[in-house]
């Protein structure tokens, strides 16, 4: 009875080869260690060296400050101070001539030194060896007036130029002025610019030392009282 020995033998040896490739496929296993190298294969090999530690330290970001400045404007109020004996006029004013008797719709010039009045028929003349002027005068605001003549004597001639008109030679009167209640002698130089609706412009004789305009408003005297002229 030697067969059961012999198949027993071939059993185990299959058990063995079983067991050597399960070992392989056997996943997570580890391959077993080289032997180390001896003798001059050992000599050929470099020995293994890893670098030292080395602290790295990590930069801090550049921040970078950015000062905006806004600048504004700012208004300031600047209070001027006028005399309160001073008269206020408006740009527009009514004022009253002597001679003549007219109150006459009027434009208050600041940049005209002299008053002027637009006058018709200016014809002058000698009296007494001295030079005079006749002239008439209306209101344009009177439409069904007859004109008025005056004659005055003549103070002085002025030589008027202005941007983009011949020069003129003007007779300086003297006549006396009324606005509200103020009452001014002054010299007033004469042209005839035909119709107009400002017949006469207030300049700065009559203003200075005795009248502020205030250009935004217009009549802030109104008209002269009756009597105040004449």
């Amino acid at each position: 009875m030697r067969i059961f020995p012999i198949l027993s033998l071939l059993l185990a040896s299959q058990l063995l080869v079983g067991c050597e490739m399960l070992q392989r496929l056997t996943p997570g296993r580890q391959a077993p260690a080289a032997e180390p190298a001896t003798g001059e294969a050992a000599a050929d090999i470099p020995e293994a060296q890893c670098p030292p530690p080395v602290e790295l330290a990590c930069a801090e970001p550049e921040v970078k400050v950015v000062e905006r400045i806004i600048e504004r404007t700012r208004e300031r109020l600047v209070e001027v101070p006028v005399a309160r004996d001073k008269l206020v006029l408006g740009s527009v004013e009514t004022v009253a001539i002597e001679p003549g008797g007219l109150r006459l719709r009027s434009l208050v010039d600041t940049s005209a030194p002299t008053s002027s009045l637009s006058a018709q028929k200016l014809t002058p003349f000698e009296r007494d060896g001295k030079d005079w002027i006749r002239f008439e005068l209306t209101d344009p605001d009177e439409k069904k007036a007859e004109p008025v003549t005056i004659e005055l004597p003549v103070k002085r001639f002025v030589r008027v130029t202005r941007p983009g008109f011949d020069s003129q030679r003007r007779p300086v009167v003297e006549m006396s002025l009324t606005v509200g209640e103020v009452t001014h002698m002054v010299e007033v130089n004469l042209t005839d610019r035909g119709a107009s609706d400002y017949p006469l412009l207030v300049g700065r004789n009559f203003l200075k030392d005795a009248a502020v305009v205030d250009v935004s408003r217009q009549h802030v005297q109104g008209r002269p009282r009756e009597g105040s002229y004449k």
